[in-house]
């Protein structure tokens, strides 16, 4: 891992280093203040690229970076952070983005566990609510723009409520031949990760990647319960445990959308981000109805559950019964 820049230090003569906020295999992230604007606190993501990759391929790699911050600079999203800088010193790149106050929902949940509770489902929907608007805002952009990264730790909630999808590390941008460009070489955490994102930049990944982890986070901040990796999954799916077992206090509905999207083939999970939300909220609306009941359980929801399908099938039986012996009368 390159070794971090000490606080005080200056890049392009306009960003002072003030502390390491996160650290990864191939760079740290650094709150910084800007020179330029007085008071204005942002957050400096370093990329330092393999330096054993022949000249050409070096060249190639930050080539890429340039052309990937620049799309990434476009974007203009209230539940995302603004990128507005990117640069290069000595061997390192660095993409600049807004600093995000606030807690990230894994120490939100942490904090609950340890006061022995449950994050409250109406507001982890919320939350969901926001993340769908992002990330279907991503995958609309032309060329789509997948996260490949998301995670309790990388969502922020700031102090007046809006959730953020913060760190880019692992962006992947669809171009139209279906050649992926990736700013960092990479598979995502892998409690979250889809089995096809452990090809790397080889595997096929698109909006049900994103999806997977998006349903694998809400499992974990609904239960308390780590999420069973995807590869333990294809070998021995039984380990997955169903969210209510974990917490009653879920709906039947939000249960089985969240199963639905950590489905381990892309076929089998939604199409696309809104397909999950109308499972997940129906037609509720977080912002507009926040008072509003939780969505209610579909036919489906609960002609899945035990107790139902056993009563299905018990009157099943007795009119089949009844019907014998009319018969037979």
């Amino acid at each position: 891992m390159p070794t971090p820049l000490k606080a005080g230090e200056v890049l392009r003569n306009r960003y002072r280093i003030k502390s390491v906020i996160g650290q990864g295999g191939m760079g740290s992230v650094y709150l910084a203040d800007d020179l330029r604007l007085e008071g204005r606190l942002c957050a400096l993501k370093e990329v330092e690229h393999d330096r054993t990759l022949p000249a050409e391929l070096l060249k190639q790699a930050r080539e890429q970076f340039q052309r990937e911050a620049t799309i990434l600079a476009r974007l203009d999203h209230p539940n995302l952070p603004k990128v507005s800088d990117f640069f290069s010193v000595g061997g390192r790149d660095y993409l600049v983005m807004d600093f995000v106050p606030g807690k990230d929902l894994r120490t939100l949940m942490l904090e609950a566990h340890r006061r022995g509770e449950f994050l409250p489902e109406r507001e982890v929907l919320g939350w969901a609510s926001q993340l769908a608007d992002a990330l279907t805002y991503l995958h609309n952009q032309q060329p789509p723009i997948l996260h490949r990264d998301i995670k309790p730790s990388n969502l922020k909630l700031t102090p007046n409520g809006v959730l953020k999808l913060v760190d880019f590390g692992l962006v992947k941008i669809l171009t139209s031949d279906d050649v992926t460009i990736t700013i960092l070489q990479g598979r995502g955490t892998a409690l979250y990760t889809p089995l096809e994102q452990y090809g790397g930049d080889t595997g096929h990944t698109d909006a049900r990647s994103d999806i997977y982890s998006f349903g694998a986070t809400l499992y974990h901040l609904l239960t308390n319960h780590k999420p069973v990796e995807a590869r333990e999954l294809f070998l021995h799916p039984e380990r997955l445990i169903p969210p209510r077992e974990l917490n009653p206090d879920i709906s039947q509905r939000t249960e089985r959308a969240i199963l639905w999207a950590m489905s381990l083939h892309p076929e089998d999970r939604p199409s696309d981000v809104e397909t999950f939300r109308k499972a997940l909220l129906g037609d509720w609306n977080p912002i507009t109805r926040p008072r509003a009941p939780l969505p209610s359980p579909s036919l489906i929801d609960l002609v899945s559950s035990p107790t139902e399908l056993a009563l299905i099938w018990l009157t099943a039986s007795l009119v089949l019964v009844s019907l014998i012996l009319t018969l037979l009368r």
